[in-house]
């Protein structure tokens, strides 16, 4: 890869300067992710992509603006590439969903649905304040084990034991469902 300095000399990326590289902007391209889809996973993804990308392509490419300028348009491409992507496959599971319904007994579904998210509800309004909580927040909220464990001030042990108890008082109950 050849990169123009300021002063317009190139030089060629090995593996000390493209560590530094990384050191320097990974925290930047990661922010440009995280803050446009708010989702942590992909956004290290699309870092990791970005800089493998960096990596593999590092004989042919050319970066004529700064390291960081680029390093930040491959970020919002890379987003945008997700969020197309992400537009898509739902408008594919929507439509598939539709379609799903029109051939099959779609009120019917509908209604054993209701009726087992009812029920899951219930149960779940039973449960013991903490268990109950920490189930929601898993569940619902779809936080980790560890995020859980950090916003109620417990170990993640005792998050793992709530979330073991909800969904055993949950088995144990929802045994008509079952199939």
């Amino acid at each position: 890869m050849t990169v123009h300095t300021t002063d317009n000399a190139p030089f060629r990326i090995d593996e000390q300067s493209f560590k530094q590289i990384y050191l320097a902007y990974w925290e930047k391209v990661y922010a440009v992710c995280y803050n446009t889809i708010r989702d942590p996973e992909p956004a290290k993804g699309m870092v990791q992509e970005i800089f493998k990308s960096l990596w593999e392509r590092k004989d042919e490419l050319e970066i004529t603006t700064s390291v960081e300028r680029y390093l930040l348009r491959s970020a919002k491409f890379k987003v945008f590439e997700y969020l197309r992507n992400t537009k898509s496959r739902k408008e594919h599971n929507e439509i598939a969903f539709a379609d799903h319904c029109d051939r099959t007994h779609c009120t019917e579904h509908e209604i054993l649905y209701n009726s087992l998210k009812n029920k899951v509800d219930g149960l779940v309004d039973t449960l013991p304040c903490q268990c109950r909580r920490v189930y929601k927040m898993s569940r619902e909220e779809g936080l980790s084990n560890k995020e859980i464990a950090s916003a109620l001030l417990i170990s993640e042990r005792a998050v793992e034991y709530h979330i073991t108890r909800a969904l055993t008082t949950l088995r144990a109950n929802l045994a008509e469902y079952m199939h």
